[in-house]
């Protein structure tokens, strides 16, 4: 179960509603200590417990953590092979307290090669959470943005196909409601950490005017008071959404 953290005194009264989070640098994080990969990417896990609790306790409405790439299959066999492992482990250890906790988790990513029993366990995790209105935390596994918009596309096509489009009705709210990510709200930050500073392939479609922060610190040692300077970097900043400066267009 969930145990509710004492909120950060600065954090915004405010939050943003869709926080997004690239969780980087577990490989890295064990190899300063020594450690086999495996701990780094067990420590992973812990972290992003404490993340969701404190999302939940900041009021944060939608949670999108990356949590394994549709690239990360090229990874070595044993270490695929240890994160699923490590995926079971977590579904089957948390899941009731997540549930319990009125956590509502929704999968995105492709599952058509997907083994039988990591499919059935992210079936299990969405279904159980199905009915619950608390955080809505999004797990995106075997995920790309790229393989997201082809699926999307390949949906759209079927559609047409079918009759039931016709090229005047393909808009961008058509492509986003195609989407692996329908019916969620683009993120408005997108948070990086271990210092590397780009996307990756991650809400490729969606993160067209999401603010981007970047934070030095392994994902392992990533904690509540990250994410609330991460939010308050996000107060500090002015969403134009391809305006003006408010203070320019007041001129």
């Amino acid at each position: 179960m969930l145990k509710k953290e004492q909120p950060d005194q600065r954090s915004p009264v405010e939050p943003p509603e869709h926080v997004a989070i690239i969780m980087d640098g577990n490989g890295r994080w064990a190899q300063q200590r020594r450690r086999p990969r495996l701990m780094g990417h067990k420590a992973g896990v812990s972290a992003m417990l404490k993340i969701i609790r404190a999302a939940d306790t900041q009021g944060i409405k939608y949670l999108t953590l990356y949590g394994f790439s549709s690239e990360n299959w090229k990874r070595p066999a044993n270490e695929v092979k240890e994160l699923m492992e490590l995926l079971k482990f977590f579904v089957r250890r948390e899941l009731a307290g997540l549930n319990k906790d009125n956590v509502n988790i929704r999968i995105i990513g492709g599952r058509d090669n997907l083994t039988k029993s990591i499919f059935d366990l992210l079936v299990e995790a969405e279904s159980t959470t199905a009915n619950n209105t608390g955080l809505n935390l999004i797990i995106a596994f075997n995920y790309g943005g790229r393989g997201e918009i082809t699926r999307a596309v390949q949906r759209i096509t079927r559609r047409m196909e079918a009759g039931e489009l016709g090229h005047q009705d393909i808009t961008e709210g058509l492509i986003s409601r195609h989407l692996d990510t329908a019916g969620i709200p683009d993120p408005d930050l997108i948070i990086r950490t271990s210092g590397e500073e780009r996307l990756s392939n991650f809400l490729t479609w969606q993160s067209a005017y999401s603010e981007l922060v970047f934070i030095d610190t392994y994902w392992p040692d990533f904690s509540d008071k990250h994410l609330a300077d991460a939010i308050a970097e996000f107060h500090n900043r002015e969403r134009r959404f391809g305006g003006l400066d408010s203070k320019v267009a007041a001129r």
